[in-house]
C-alpha cells in the first residue's frame, strides 16, 4: 500500500518519465486534488454583463462566408429585389411629398362681414355714358339707383376703344325745374334744323345751342314753352341778322334719326352747346359740343344763354361758375364703359346697368344694350401669391372666379325691340386652409359662382341685369399635413417587406432546383 502510494506521488513528481499526453489525462483527472494549487491563467470574474452574455443577444448572428452558397438565381431575385425598393421608396417619396386635401361642405362663416363687394368692368357699345347708371336692389328692399362713388364711366366707340377720358357725366336724378303754363305757347321762335343746314348753323353762329327732341316725348313738351320763349328773348336781345353771337334752334328726332344718332342722342329732350371753331378736340379728348342739364325754366335758360354769349367779344374771360355745374362735355361717341365695384348684402339680388335720367325719355325701340364683361367677380381681391399657393393646394381652384370675363352679349335684334340681357348668377365661397404647425392659416377666400344668361324681352326700358343668389354654404378645402415619422415607417416596411419576401421566393426557387437534379439523377429523397 505504501509501495503504491509512493509509486503514486513519484509519477506526480517525475513526469518526464511519461509522455505528454499522460501528464494532461492525469490532471485532468485528479483536477479536484490539484485545485489548491493556483495556476497562473485564472482571473477574477468582471462584474455586470459579460461579453459572451452580450454577444448572445445578438438578433443578426453571422454566418462564415465558406458556409454560405450563391446561385444565379438568388443574383436574379436580388436584382429584382432591389430593383423593387427603389421603385416603391420613390413612389413612396413622391406620396410624401405630394398635397393632401380634404374638401367639405359646411355653413357659411365668412369673417367679411354681412356685405359683399362686386366688381365689374363692362362695355356697352350702344349706351351713351352720358345716361349709363349703376343700380342695385335686393329682396330685403334695399334700393340704390345711379351709384356714382364708386363707379367711373369712359366713353368708347364701337371697337370698344376708348376715346377720351373720364366721362364726368354728373348727377341727372335730381328735380329739373320746368315752367307751368296753362294754356298753349304762341308761335315758334326757334330755328328747325335738319341734316341739310345743321352744319352751315353751327359755322355761322359762334354759339348755337339746339334742343334734340322727340314729340311723343312727356319731358319734351314739357321743355316746349319756355324753349320757344327763350328763343324768343334771345332774339330780340341778340338779332341773328344785325348780332349774329347766338341762336337757338331744334331737331326732331323723330324725323332726322341719322342726325341724331351721328350726336349720340339717347335720351330726349337733350340740350346740345356747339361752339364755332371748336371742332378739334382738346387734350382731354372732348367732343366739341357740351351737354346742357341745368333747369328748363324760361329765366334759367336765358340766364344761361346769356352767360354764353358774355364771353364771346373777349374769349380769354372765364365763363360763370355758376354755369360750370350744369354744362358738361357732351358724350364723344356713343358707347360707354362702366367699371368700379358696389358693396351689397349676401341676400338675393340685382346688379342693373341702364339708361336713367329723372328728367329725360328714352326710346326703347331703338336702345341696344349689348355689352361686353370684360371682368366681373365677387369678394376682395387677392394676392396673386395667395393664388399660387391656394393653386398648390387645388390646382383647378380659381377657374370661376370670374367665369364672365372675356364674354360678348350682343343682341342681333333678331328678337324684337325692348330686349334685356340678364345674367343668373350663383355664388359660392371656397376657402381654402393650410394646417401647418399648430394653427390654421387661412390662405385664400374667394367667390365662385356659374352664370346662365338669356335675352328676354321687356315692356319697360331695356337693361343689362345680373341676378346673384349667395349659397349660405361654403366649401372648406383643408391642406392634410404628413407626419415623416409615418414617411420612415412605410419606407422600413417596403424595404423589410421585399427583403423578406425574396427570401422566400429565392428558398423556394434553390429548392425547386434541387428537387429536379436530384430526379433527374435517380435519387430516392
Amino acid at each position: 500500500m505504501e509501495n503504491s502510494q509512493r509509486v503514486g506521488y513519484q509519477f506526480i513528481k517525475s513526469p518526464s518519465c511519461f509522455p505528454p499526453f499522460s501528464i494532461a489525462a492525469i490532471c485532468c483527472s485528479n483536477a479536484s486534488e490539484t485545485a489548491p494549487f493556483p495556476t497562473p491563467t485564472s482571473q477574477p470574474a468582471m462584474p455586470g454583463l459579460s461579453s459572451s452574455r452580450l454577444k448572445s443577444m445578438d438578433f443578426y448572428r453571422k454566418i462564415p462566408r465558406d458556409l454560405t452558397e450563391a446561385s444565379l438565381s438568388g443574383a436574379g431575385l436580388s436584382i429584382v429585389a432591389a430593383l423593387a425598393m427603389v421603385f416603391l421608396f420613390g413612389m413612396e417619396l413622391s406620396n410624401y411629398l405630394a398635397v393632401n386635401t380634404s374638401t367639405s361642405v359646411i355653413v357659411d362663416n365668412s369673417s367679411d362681414g354681412e356685405f359683399l363687394r362686386i366688381e365689374f368692368n363692362i362695355s356697352f357699345p350702344a349706351l351713351s355714358c352720358e345716361f349709363a347708371a349703376v343700380d342695385v336692389s335686393d329682396v330685403l328692399g334695399t334700393n340704390r339707383l345711379n351709384i356714382t362713388k364708386t363707379v367711373r364711366k369712359f366713353s368708347i366707340d364701337h371697337d370698344l376703344r376708348p376715346t377720351g377720358a373720364e366721362f364726368h357725366s354728373g348727377s341727372t336724378m335730381h328735380l329739373i325745374k320746368h315752367d307751368e303754363y296753362v294754356g298753349e305757347h304762341e308761335g315758334e321762335s326757334s330755328v328747325i334744323l335738319n341734316a341739310r343746314n345743321f352744319d352751315v348753323f353751327s359755322k355761322q353762329f359762334p354759339i348755337l345751342v339746339v334742343n334734340f327732341y322727340a314729340p311723343w316725348c312727356y319731358w319734351s313738351n314739357r321743355l316746349k314753352p319756355s324753349w320757344e320763349k327763350a328763343a324768343k328773348t334771345m332774339a330780340e336781345r341778340y338779332d341773328p341778322e344785325t348780332d349774329g353771337r347766338i341762336i337757338l334752334a331744334k331737331v326732331d328726332c323723330t324725323e332726322e334719326g341719322e342726325l341724331c344718332r351721328r350726336h349720340h342722342i339717347q335720351g330726349y329732350p337733350s340740350i346740345r352747346i356747339f361752339r364755332k371753331g371748336s371742332d378739334l378736340r382738346d387734350e382731354h379728348g372732348h367732343h366739341e359740343h357740351e351737354s346742357y342739364y341745368g333747369d328748363r325754366d324760361t329765366d334759367t335758360l336765358v340766364q344761361t344763354m346769356e352767360t354764353l354769349v358774355a364771353p364771346i367779344p373777349a374769349l380769354h374771360h372765364k365763363l360763370d361758375n355758376s354755369t360750370q355745374s350744369i354744362k358738361r362735355p357732351a358724350p364723344s361717341t356713343g358707347g360707354c364703359r362702366v367699371e368700379g365695384y358696389v358693396r351689397v348684402k349676401k341676400v338675393p339680388g340685382n346688379l342693373i346697368i341702364s339708361a336713367r335720367s329723372g328728367s329725360h325719355s328714352f326710346d326703347t325701340s331703338l336702345m341696344n344694350m349689348s355689352h361686353v364683361v370684360s371682368h366681373l367677380s365677387f369678394g376682395l381681391k387677392f394676392a396673386p401669391k395667395a393664388l399660387v399657393d391656394a393653386k398648390r393646394l387645388m390646382p383647378y381652384i380659381g377657374r370661376s372666379h370670374d367665369r364672365l370675363n372675356g364674354r360678348a352679349f350682343v343682341n342681333q335684334r333678331d328678337v324684337g325691340a325692348n330686349v334685356t340681357i340678364e345674367h343668373y348668377l350663383q355664388v359660392v365661397k371656397t376657402e381654402v386652409v393650410s394646417r401647418r404647425g399648430s394653427r390654421d392659416h387661412t390662405i385664400i377666400e374667394e367667390y365662385e359662382y356659374t352664370a346662365h344668361s338669356s335675352l328676354a324681352e321687356s315692356v319697360d326700358i331695356p337693361v343689362a341685369k345680373f341676378h346673384f343668389e349667395l349659397s349660405p354654404m361654403q366649401v372648406l378645402i383643408t391642406e392634410l399635413p404628413k407626419s415623416f415619422s409615418h414617411f420612415i415607417t412605410n419606407v422600413c416596411a417596403i424595404i423589410g417587406g421585399i427583403f423578406t419576401v425574396a427570401g422566400i421566393l429565392d428558398s423556394l426557387l434553390h429548392n425547386t432546383i434541387r428537387l429536379v437534379k436530384k430526379v433527374e439523377l435517380g435519387k430516392n429523397f
